[in-house]
């Protein structure tokens, strides 16, 4: 539940590079005196992007004003954390390697202090340079963008400034299972295969994940959780394959628990009916 009042709401910034990407801040611009302050994106977790969908992660942060400045006239003022590869003023200008919100609220808790929530903005079109190259998926920096604003609307100064803090951007991760005979006899084999694919941000699709350990896991029926009955190494055609003894009626899925580059990915379970 939020407290305050909402002071201001920026949503602009979705299909294109955005005005305060082509109008950003230098590093070196005079000190505007705002201070943002507990930053956490994605809560603290790993983004994860595939190939074609929009992906927007949750951020918060908070803004102290400075003197002359309330959170009373949200339009004298905007700040808001973003992420960047590189140096942080290439980024800023270019609009490359640079993920910015999406748009974001903030939370007003007393004339000089706010709390905002929004969130980021990551398009796989390559129109958009977010994530154009499989070397995207690594640690990307957190920067902030600060600006303040004139009574007349014109630009009184701003900045970029860096952060200590970073995020892990990880390519999504795909896996199917099939389990057969369906039905089986108690005791005869069931062999279930699959396979393992990973988001190629370089040609948009998803291709073959080799040479992973991916755990196998049966589910009885009736039961509440999976339990991991085998592991195999996906092929070079990311292929799955291992056989197990039918003892009971139960689902069958492919578990791949991801790496520092890959997002975890959980195959659709497969019931068999043993007889």
């Amino acid at each position: 539940m939020h407290t305050g009042r909402r002071s201001v709401a920026v949503a602009t910034l979705a299909g294109a590079l955005a005005l305060s990407v082509l109008n950003a801040p230098t590093a070196s611009a005079a000190d505007t005196g705002i201070t943002v302050s507990d930053i956490v994106i994605n809560k603290g977790k790993p983004i994860v992007v595939g190939t074609s969908k929009v992906v927007e992660p949750p951020i918060s942060f908070n803004i102290a004003l400075p003197t002359g400045y309330s959170t009373a006239d949200p339009s004298r003022y905007d700040a808001y954390p973003f992420l960047y590869r590189g140096t942080i003023t290439t980024a800023a200008d270019t609009g490359e390697n640079f993920i910015q919100p999406g748009g974001y609220t903030c939370f007003e808790i007393d004339s000089k202090h706010a709390r905002c929530e929004g969130e980021l903005y990551i398009d796989p079109d390559p129109s958009q340079e977010h994530v154009d190259s499989n070397s995207d998926a690594t640690t990307w920096k957190v920067g902030v963008s600060l600006r303040l604003w004139k009574a007349d609307g014109g630009l009184k100064t701003g900045e970029l400034e860096t952060r200590s803090k970073t995020a892990q951007l990880k390519r999504a991760a795909r896996a199917t299972a099939n389990a057969t005979p369906e039905p089986v006899a108690k005791g005869r084999t069931i062999t279930v295969t699959g396979k393992l694919t990973r988001a190629n941000w370089s040609t948009k699709a998803y291709g073959a994940y080799g040479g992973r350990t991916v755990s196998l896991q049966f589910r009885a029926k009736g039961a509440d959780t999976f339990q991991t009955v085998k592991k195999v190494t996906s092929s070079s055609t990311g292929g799955l394959k291992a056989s197990v003894t039918a003892s009971t009626d139960g689902s069958f899925r492919w578990v791949y628990y991801g790496n520092s580059t890959t997002g975890a990915a959980t195959s659709a379970s497969d019931y068999v009916d043993v007889l």
